[in-house]
């Protein structure tokens, strides 16, 4: 039985779009069964529609509290009886009783290599910084911004006179490949989370990722 997805988007969706391509291959044992956005006018939502996906728009602005939409979030996204919850751009701090009752479920994907470059602007810190290599990481969700477990990280060059949108251009190509991929692998169960001693782990196949996620060097 294939596996019910949901994005969380507030963008322009290329990940969500790549995540749809992905899904529409036969063997592929997810679909996305609806699309939440926190900005009514996100191309997401538009993407979703062109794809026959149910949408759903959920203002942060009309609640009083970080809680109170997050609570109104999880009421929406419940409508469609998710297996996999994958944030995709989705601008939103979410609260720790959200992050709870979805664990195990929820993926993120961060235009860093974890640890490094938690929050923001991260392809001009990697530059400011001197680096030569940049890249991204989707991770499962925890209460700590950008600190859950890694999964997978794909890893891209950074040249000399490169600008911040260079950078991201290379990152979001890596993105790409990448995110429909984990979130496939959270579909046929071969990859959970553990909790041990509030020290989370990503498994894959049985096996205890290392703290840069799976890495296949072959």
């Amino acid at each position: 039985m294939s596996s019910r997805i949901v994005v969380l988007i507030s963008g322009s969706g290329t990940n969500l779009q790549a995540i749809i391509d992905a899904s529409e291959v036969a063997d592929y044992p997810g679909s996305v069964v609806g699309v939440v956005s926190n900005i009514s006018d996100a191309y997401g939502l538009t993407r979703a529609e062109n794809a026959n996906i149910a949408t759903v728009a959920l203002s942060h602005k009309d609640f009083d509290s970080r809680e109170s939409y997050d609570q109104a979030l999880i009421t929406k996204v419940d409508q469609f009886f998710p297996d996999v919850i994958v944030l995709a751009g989705f601008m939103r701090i979410l609260s720790p009783a959200f992050v709870q009752y979805y664990q195990g479920k929820l993926l993120n994907i961060h235009p860093s290599l974890l640890p490094k470059y938690q929050g923001l602007n991260t392809h001009q810190r990697a530059i400011d910084a001197g680096d030569t290599e940049h890249g991204v990481s989707v991770h499962f969700v925890t209460e700590e911004l950008d600190g859950g477990p890694v999964i997978l990280q794909a890893k891209v060059p950074v040249f000399e006179g490169d600008a911040s949108d260079d950078l991201a251009a290379r990152v979001h190509e890596q993105e790409h490949r990448i995110y429909p991929l984990v979130v496939k692998w959270l579909c046929e169960k071969r990859l959970s989370m553990s909790v041990e001693s509030q020290n989370e782990h990503a498994i894959l196949d049985g096996c205890t990722l290392p703290t840069c996620g799976y890495a296949n060097d072959e």
